[in-house]
């Protein structure tokens, strides 16, 4: 049996020194971001040791890539993109522009051709996808206007990446390099070729976008709802797996459209399903090891020495991307008349770079415009910035804490502002109510039986659609994730708990915060297995309900043997008190 197996070095290594590193980030209260640069660094060719293969590598990053914008398309909606198109058109337009500019000017500096400086400003001016949807998602502004404003530019963004990936081979002639297939100096461009490769490409997205609209919008949630019929979760999650991956390599191979957008525009349209939490769910779990194997790749890519042989160009590159681009963004935000914490929040996601850079500078170098030392600069400005860009949050949080202070004591300031982080969440005044984790598939059940009954309900869902629906009927609720909102559904004065969602490591968090809140509190909670129901428990369940077909219904009849069989007269501190008595079965159940 072979035993060299380079693919399943790379992961294993990868995600292993990924964590090691990570975890002693965290110990440190530096973002893991950092330590999984950090093991990337660790296993690639500039440092001794195991040298994993960087191809793999790239590949298992570009999975991450495809299955993080497959989630952002399944939280964005196309009226929501379409309302920002005001700023994010022309804002990514003029801050690629002027970020470009600056690259080139620093490459003129070091003495390079005027070609290479267009190759290498332009691989400073895209920010990386991982990244800035990573430090939207921490900090819940995906839904918010600024984060809706961010990811509308990254797709503009995108689109001009890949736009310029098309047409660079085609006019390096004209710029001091070569095309791609040819002999260096050969001058083999043709403006009527390059007229129609242009059209070609605009012509190839248009109809991407159009078949997706039209075909994808019918086929793909008809996919998945049939899929959930057939009452498997693993087909349910290998269809959403399926349509994520499989529309992006479409989109690529056939429309020429980057990989990211083709997954963004799928889950696109898939949001507009009602399973498009459901499927967001089940994507999760790979979604967040692909990401941080991305990471790891970029750490690969980074040859430590040339901060030691060029300290002054690695600088000003690191200033262009993390100062430069900053700036522009903000003033443009701020002409288009938005708020400083608006302008600040963009700023900051789009102050670095990321997978498309390396894609860039890759193809500058194969056709003679971009030298190696351009490449090496890239990569360095690449991970610095990635490391600076959550400082760079955390000194918006210092601002905002202090702005708050300020208001405190003055409240004149010539603009209403939103905070720049979220804004306080605001703790429900309820008291004896049932707090319901999760408004998915049977989430969703369990608020449509218990709605009717005169107990309050206060509901935690990540779709802010279904917390908006919820509201419409009168039943309060918050949208975002459970492990950090739980103490706006005031579980102290709550008088049960049912954690309705599928991620158990999460709902051993979200229990155990309930538990902490409430000691006395009744708390009913699903899993997928014994193990999996002795680790709720372990955590503070009360009783955990095993998945099944019938889950809801024994969530519900959990709910009423605990809760209602006190009667209807019972307080909220007789529900608590009497709930909280270890019941003979082991507190398990099982439907």
């Amino acid at each position: 049996m072979p035993h060299h197996t380079p693919l399943i070095a790379t992961i294993v290594t990868g995600l292993a020194l990924a964590f090691v590193f990570g975890a002693l980030a965290n110990r440190l209260r530096i973002s893991p971001l950092v330590g999984y640069l950090v093991a990337g660094i660790a296993i690639g060719p500039f440092t001794p040791g195991f040298v994993a293969d960087q191809d793999l590598a790239n590949e298992l990053a570009e999975i991450g890539v495809i299955l993080l914008m497959f989630g952002v398309g399944l939280h964005f909606s196309m009226r929501e993109l379409w309302a920002v198109r005001n700023i994010a058109i022309p804002g990514a337009i003029v801050q690629i522009a002027v970020a470009t500019l600056l690259g080139a000017a620093l490459a003129h500096v070091l003495g390079w051709s005027a070609g290479g400086g267009l190759v290498f400003g332009l691989a400073l001016s895209v920010a990386s996808t991982v990244v800035l949807l990573r430090a939207l998602q921490e900090r819940r502004l995906i839904t918010t206007e600024r984060g809706q404003i961010a990811v509308g530019w990254l797709i503009v963004e995108d689109l001009v990446m890949v736009l310029t990936l098309v047409l660079l081979p085609a006019i390096a002639p004209l710029l001091g390099g070569h095309a791609e297939n040819a002999a260096p100096g050969r001058l083999v461009v043709d403006v009527n070729q390059l007229m129609t490769t242009v059209a070609i490409t605009i012509g190839k997205v248009a109809l991407f976008v159009a078949v997706m609209m039209i075909i994808g919008r019918r086929v793909i949630p008809w996919v998945l709802h049939y899929t959930a019929h057939t009452g498997s979760r693993e087909l349910f999650r290998l269809a959403v797996l399926s349509i994520a991956l499989g529309v992006a390599f479409i989109a690529a191979n056939l429309f020429g459209v980057s990989f990211a957008l083709g997954a963004f525009f799928a889950g696109l349209i898939l949001s507009e399903s009602q399973l498009s939490q459901q499927a967001a769910n089940e994507s999760l779990p790979l979604r967040d090891a692909f990401a941080v194997l991305f990471f790891v790749s970029v750490g690969m890519l980074f040859d430590p020495k040339i901060l030691v042989d060029q300290p002054m160009a690695v600088a000003a590159t690191v200033l262009i991307i993390v100062i430069g681009k900053s700036l522009a963004a903000l003033a443009i935000v701020r002409a288009f008349g938005h708020p400083m914490s608006t302008a600040l929040t963009i700023s900051a996601s789009l102050a670095q770079i990321g997978e498309f850079s390396f894609i860039l500078a890759a193809l500058g170098m194969s056709v003679g415009l971009l030298p190696a030392e351009g490449r090496d600069l890239i990569l360095a400005g690449a991970l610095l910035s990635i490391m600076i860009n959550p400082l760079l949050f955390a000194g918006l949080d210092r601002i905002k804490l202090r702005s708050e202070k300020v208001a405190e004591g003055a409240k004149a300031t010539s603009e209403p502002e939103t905070p720049i982080a979220e804004e306080p969440v605001p703790v429900t005044t309820l008291q004896g109510h049932a707090i319901v984790i999760g408004a998915g598939r049977v989430g969703k059940r369990v608020v449509d039986a218990l709605a009717p009954h005169p107990q309050p309900l206060y509901v935690i869902d990540e779709s802010d659609e279904q917390i908006k629906q919820l509201n419409a009927r009168g039943i309060e609720g918050i949208s975002g994730t459970a492990t950090t909102l739980l103490h706006a559904a005031n579980p102290a004065k709550a008088a049960a708990m049912l954690v309705a969602i599928p991620s158990n490591f999460e709902s051993g968090q979200i229990i155990e915060q309930g538990r902490a809140a409430n000691p006395h509190m009744p708390i009913i909670g699903r899993a997928q297995s014994e193990a999996e129901a002795d680790y709720l428990r372990s955590c503070g369940a009360n009783e955990v309900v095993i998945t099944t077909d019938t889950l809801a219904d024994a969530l519900l009849d959990s709910y009423h043997e605990t809760i209602t069989s006190l009667g209807a007269g019972a307080n909220p501190q007789q529900v608590s008190a009497a709930a909280a008595q270890p019941s003979g079965n082991g507190d398990e159940r099982q439907s």
